[in-house]
């Protein structure tokens, strides 16, 4: 019979941000009292999962986010570079909805191109990263689970890929909340399904304006 093995890529919780940057792979960002609480609640979620396999993006938010996972299953996180934010030209400033940003002729080479983007790392290039460090956790945990933390870009055009959809696309309309679950199925080699979950959706602050460009 062919092995099933599952992957479940959680997007980190809240961080705390008081300034409202983009804060991409800059270092020190940290998450909110919510932001744990999201992590607990998704802890508490899987915790009759059969998972064996834990990875995390070495940003300290997705690290946090990982901490009472890995107390639940007992096991110590990988750090994969792999499954790391997005590079992005705008880190550390404030482009959103209404800023202003878009108006501002410094910003409109940068956003010369939204299909690569021009703004920041290729979406091929997350895709091919983001297989490659899937394909890992797959085969480490074969037969059973594995939970790999990243951030919501990395985990959005990667499902998008395996979907078939488009990879440039309006981030406001990506399904991949904080502390959100997108599960690949696998048998064999083979992805035969994708679930999306949000078990801290109660948990969620009032959305904000969507960036344009970027993650979190």
């Amino acid at each position: 019979m062919t092995e099933t093995t599952v992957v479940h890529l959680m997007r980190h919780g809240e961080v705390h941000n008081p300034t409202g940057v983009l804060y991409g792979r800059i270092p020190d960002f940290h998450l909110s009292e919510l932001g744990r609480k999201m992590a607990d609640r998704v802890a508490e979620h899987v915790a009759g999962r059969d998972v064996v396999h834990l990875v995390s993006s070495p940003l300290e938010r997705a690290q946090e986010t990982m901490e009472p996972i890995a107390r639940t299953f007992g096991l110590t996180p990988d750090l994969d570079e792999r499954v790391i934010e997005a590079a992005n030209l705008f880190e550390g400033r404030k482009f959103g909805v209404g800023d202003g940003a878009l108006k501002n002729p410094g910003t409109w080479w940068l956003l010369r191109n939204p299909v690569k983007p021009s703004w920041g790392e290729p979406y091929q290039q997350i895709v091919r990263r983001m297989r490659d460090a899937i394909e890992t956790a797959r085969q480490k945990a074969a037969g059973h689970e594995a939970l790999i933390v990243s951030h919501q870009l990395p985990i959005w055009t990667i499902r998008s890929a395996v979907e078939n959809r488009r990879l440039w696309h309006d981030p406001r309309r990506r399904q991949c909340s904080l502390a959100s679950l997108t599960t690949f199925t696998f048998h064999g080699e083979s992805i035969v399904s994708v679930g999306y979950a949000e078990p801290a959706k109660d948990l969620l602050p009032v959305k904000d304006a969507k960036k344009f460009v970027g993650g979190a």
